[in-house]
């Protein structure tokens, strides 16, 4: 019977070692906000993660964001504010440096109502649209970008206004040089 208590009084110390030990080493109770991490530079970053004990790792980002500034984080995971334990890592991801680049699709002999949509998918805005005597009205002619001639296969930035140049039959019969060339914005005016 002694020997009994004493192997039972041996587990409950043993479990009181086992727990104690346990919540030092889990760092039980310990709480660090996460900071706002937010349009800060990576600098910027390592210093306050430094000084809470807390770690990074960046997750690459393909999206560039213009509200955000170049190389900055957009994102964060553990979000602000939520509480963490010591050593615990940071994910982040930067922003960018800017919009991708995006290859010019083959518009050319397309009508623009294939033109336009096919460009906007691609992030592209649609600037100023330039008639020019043709058969086929509508149909595209070239592309431009700040006024020069793009050709098919060339990469420009996401949101890159291209002007395009159409056909317009009813420009074929007229004789005066100077009504060769019409001109309306993206809007049709």
């Amino acid at each position: 019977m002694k020997h009994l208590l004493l192997a039972i009084a041996l587990i409950v110390a043993l479990c009181f070692v086992y727990l104690f030990w346990l919540s030092s080493y889990t760092n039980h109770g310990q709480k660090i906000q996460v900071p706002n991490l937010a349009k800060l530079s990576l600098v910027e970053v390592d210093e306050q993660l430094e000084e809470l004990d807390l770690r990074r790792k960046l997750i690459d980002s393909s999206s560039y964001n213009p509200e955000f500034p170049p190389r900055s984080v957009i994102e964060q995971d553990p979000a602000a504010g939520k509480f963490v334990k010591e050593n615990r890592q940071i994910y982040i991801k930067l922003n960018p440096s800017g919009y991708g680049e995006v290859k010019i699709p083959n518009l050319i002999n397309r009508t623009r109502r294939q033109a336009e949509p096919t460009l906007k998918a691609l992030g592209f805005k649609v600037g100023n649209v330039t008639y020019r005597p043709h058969i086929a009205t509508d149909m595209v002619l070239e592309l431009r970008y700040k006024g020069d001639k793009i050709e098919p296969g060339a990469s420009l930035m996401k949101t890159s206004v291209i002007d395009l140049v159409l056909g317009d039959k009813s420009l074929l019969n007229r004789e005066e040089p100077a009504a060769q060339d019409t001109t309306e914005d993206a809007t049709g005016n």
